[in-house]
This record gives structure tokens, C-alpha cells and sequence, in this order.
């Protein structure tokens, strides 16, 4: 998993006027995750050996005798399991195979569908074009962008309620701006795990929700998957997030993940 520098975030909060007990419980409070990203967005000092490992939009590669999910929503992400970091998530992804993600990311969609497709099966390219009662349909197909793998940090949205750093933020003896400070602090930790400035618009695997709304990673629900609707199609302003229990992310149990679009 991607791990934190301890001395390092502390001595980063000692550049900040952060005390160390309030590091201590933000580092006490991170998620590992995987940023896909194009790879211009891919921090300069990670270019040289950077991997592609997933894309948007296109067509699926089905096995034989599968057909594309109903109700035919689009494709929007296929990940090459293979292709990511080792290790670096806290849930359990496949080892291998491409996972396929098909939703509506444009309305609040009716059904989605994760599929796992095992590197062992015979895929073929299908087409977007189907027949409804004597009809010749078209699905939807976004344009396809390569993305690559970037390990990061995310944070709990509610990691300052801390009592040590609800202390720093009540204390009447410190300086005005305390907010500020631990805003730009929690910033300095998450781009420094990233290797640079973390990308606003993307696709992220695991860790916390950056969810629009209520975060709907509680309950004992995780992140599977968040895709901002701009990292699909540029005209497309929608949060959308799939959800749900490790064991069944571990076990590969794709049809009781839950999906909630924020916009």
C-alpha cells in the first residue's frame, strides 16, 4: 500500500506551524488510493517508467458468449488489473483480467454494471450498434483516453475533528488563520504523496470518497471507484461513485456494489 513518511509529513507540519500531535492524527486518518490519469497529469519524476493501465470510453472486449450488459449502458472505464501498482490499494482488486465498468454518467443511471474479465478468456471487440423490436440502436461511445496508475493518500473528510486538532482550531492563543494553515498543510501531505499537484478532474481507485454530497463510502461501505464525469467526456459535469462492502470487493461480488451519481 502507498505508505506515509512520518518524519517527513512532521517535518512538513513544522514548516506549516502545524504541531505534531495534529499530523499525527491526520496521518492516523488516510486511505491509500490509485489516480488514473493521462499522462501528462503523471508527476514529471514518475513519467519515465509510467505504465498505462486503464482507459475511458470505447469498446468492450467481451467474452465469448457475453454479451454487453443491459441495458447497454456505456463503457466508461476498463482497467488492466495486471498493469497496477502491487499492492498499493487497502481493498482487494483482481490480480489480473480487465475490469469493465459500464454506467450512465451523464442522468442519474438505472443500473450499472462491473464485469471482471479473466485474462484466460477469448475476447472479442463488440460493436455499439444492436437491434430493439425491428430497430437499429446505437450506444452511446465515449471518445477512449489512456490513463496511468499514480499512487496517492486521501483524507477523511472529518480527520479534524480530532481532539488535537480541534484544539489547534479552538486554541484563543493562536494565530488568526488556523484553518487556513491546516488546509494548506493537509494539501502540502496529499500533493507530496502524489509526487506533485494532485489532479481535479480524474478516476480514482479506493481510498476515501472526494464525493460532491454525502459521502456515501460510510456504513461500512469503501470506495471502489469514483470517475469524475470531466475525465470521460469534457462537456459531462457529474461525480460519480461505486461503493461496497470489502468482502464483497474481495470476493468479486460486482452486482451488490452500490452506484450513486453527485452533480
Amino acid at each position: 500500500m502507498t505508505s506515509i513518511d512520518e518524519p517527513l509529513v512532521l517535518e512538513t507540519a513544522a514548516k506549516y506551524g502545524v504541531p505534531g500531535p495534529v499530523a499525527q492524527e491526520l496521518m492516523a486518518r488516510t486511505r491509500p488510493c490509485l489516480y488514473l490519469v493521462p499522462h501528462e497529469q503523471v508527476p514529471v519524476s514518475r513519467r519515465e517508467n509510467a505504465r498505462s493501465a486503464a482507459r475511458t470510453g470505447g469498446l468492450p472486449a467481451l467474452p465469448d458468449g457475453t454479451d454487453w450488459p443491459e441495458p447497454r449502458n456505456p463503457l466508461v472505464l476498463s482497467v488492466d488489473c495486471a498493469a497496477l501498482p502491487h499492492d498499493a490499494l487497502d481493498i482487494e482488486l483482481p490480480a489480473d483480467g480487465h475490469l469493465l465498468l459500464f454506467t450512465e454518467i451523464e442522468y442519474p443511471p438505472e443500473s450499472s454494471v462491473v464485469l471482471h474479465i479473466p485474462a484466460s478468456a477469448r475476447t472479442t471487440e463488440r460493436s455499439a450498434t444492436y437491434e430493439l423490436n425491428g430497430e437499429a440502436e446505437q450506444v452511446r461511445v465515449y471518445e477512449p483516453r489512456t490513463l496511468y496508475p499514480v499512487p496517492g493518500l486521501t483524507l477523511d473528510s472529518d480527520w479534524d475533528g480530532g481532539p488535537q486538532t480541534r484544539a489547534f482550531l479552538d486554541d484563543d492563543g493562536a494565530e488568526d488563520g488556523a484553518e487556513e494553515v491546516l488546509d494548506s498543510f493537509e494539501e502540502a501531505v496529499l500533493d507530496m504523496a502524489f509526487g506533485g499537484p494532485r489532479p481535479g478532474v480524474c478516476v480514482q481507485l479506493g481510498g476515501f470518497s472526494d464525493s460532491w454530497d454525502m459521502a456515501p463510502d460510510v456504513d461500512g461501505l469503501v470506495l471502489f471507484a469514483q470517475m469524475a464525469g470531466q475525465a470521460i467526456d469534457y462537456n459531462v459535469f457529474t461525480m460519480n461513485l461505486i461503493v461496497g462492502t470489502r468482502e464483497d470487493i474481495a470476493a468479486r461480488r460486482y452486482a451488490d456494489l452500490q452506484y450513486d451519481q453527485q452533480c
